[in-house]
């Protein structure tokens, strides 16, 4: 029997390694099994995978390790910043201060309903097992969410009703790039601006959605504020398999997409600041004293020394994407006015 190892083992070699040759990258590949994307992220046991292949004890921790979204944190001072500019712009039209007031009146609206369109592009970035490469059913099951999510559609809708906002999303474009590097790219990295100088296309109205790994985040962005002096880093990330068509529940009905986009136009998380911040600069989203996670199923009151119960039910927050479904006036309000300064034909 020994005589025949050797022989046989090279036949076993050559047929593995012609296995092993053939693509995976074809367009519609989610690739291997064991990528954390093909599973649900929160296991029975309530333990949750992070994109990375993490695994954290509870929804909580995987939340309070900031996984969810790794978009930078703004302090008081970039805030006012900001905040002034809007102001003055808004001024030199010749309109109330305004930007994020909770005013549903005319006055406070830039835009109507529905009647601003962005072109969004998408740049698929995969690695060489075929890991990542969606398919274009996904990507128009992005655009879907985010017009449903944006046009106050989205349901269940538990608490109060959602806004409609001033913008719509039209899939304009599509780049498919295998580039292991850049799959595997995260927030702030060297592999990121390369990937995004080489990819980006448009102006600052134009919105550039990346798919890849995550860099074991469900996503990040970029503000409006930082696309005069940051062009080519604009735009949002998200891991591929938050786009709806995955397995990763509860992170794969296109809410982080929706979120990401929240910041892109403008918007901070609800939690911003705490209970004793300067908050989201929203005056409708009541003050929380940290993210929300999970699904939960009555209200909760974190901040006591301010009016409002924890908007959860608010896609700048953390909770599932099942039980995110709105935006609130005063964000509709805010988003047109970061509309209008940073982003209107620039």
């Amino acid at each position: 029997m020994k005589k025949f190892f050797v022989p046989i083992a090279l036949v076993v070699f050559g047929l593995a390694f012609l296995l092993a040759s053939i693509p995976t990258n074809q367009v519609g590949a989610q690739g291997r099994s064991e990528d954390p994307g093909n599973s649900a992220a929160r296991r029975n046991d309530g333990k949750v995978v992070a994109p990375d292949g993490v695994v954290f004890e509870s929804s909580k921790d995987f939340t309070d390790a900031g996984r969810r979204c790794s978009t930078r944190h703004v302090d008081d001072l970039e805030m006012e910043e900001v905040e002034n500019h809007v102001r003055n712009h808004r001024a030199a039209g010749g309109r109330a201060p305004g930007g994020g007031g909770g005013d549903s009146g005319e006055d406070a609206r830039l835009y109507p309903n529905g009647s601003i369109t962005i072109k969004v592009y998408f740049h698929v970035v995969y690695n060489s097992s075929g890991t990542g490469n969606i398919s274009e059913t996904w990507l128009d099951n992005q655009i879907n969410a985010m017009n449903e999510h944006y046009a106050g559609q989205d349901t269940p809708a538990y608490r109060t009703a959602a806004a409609n906002m001033s913008f719509r999303f039209i899939k304009s474009g599509v780049t498919r790039t295998q580039n292991n590097t850049w799959y595997s790219a995260g927030p702030g990295s060297s592999a990121e601006t390369q990937m995004k100088n080489a990819l980006r296309v448009g102006t600052a109205d134009d919105l550039n959605f990346y798919t890849n790994s995550g860099g074991g985040y469900l996503g990040w962005a970029t503000f409006p504020s930082s696309y005069a002096s940051q062009p080519k880093k604009d735009g949002v990330v998200c891991y591929w398999a938050s786009l709806p068509g995955s397995n990763y529940a509860p992170y794969n009905e296109g809410d982080t997409g929706t979120h990401e986009v929240g910041h892109w136009l403008g918007l901070y998380h609800t939690f911003q600041g705490g209970c004793n911040g300067q908050g989201d600069s929203v005056a409708d989203t009541p003050p929380e004293r940290s993210a929300t996670f999970g699904c939960p199923s009555g209200n909760l009151d974190t901040c006591k020394n301010k009016a409002g119960l924890d908007p959860y039910e608010n896609f700048m927050d953390y909770t599932d994407d099942p039980c995110m479904y709105k935006f609130s006036a005063g964000q509709a309000d805010r988003t047109d006015t970061m509309w209008s300064t940073y982003r209107a034909g620039k």
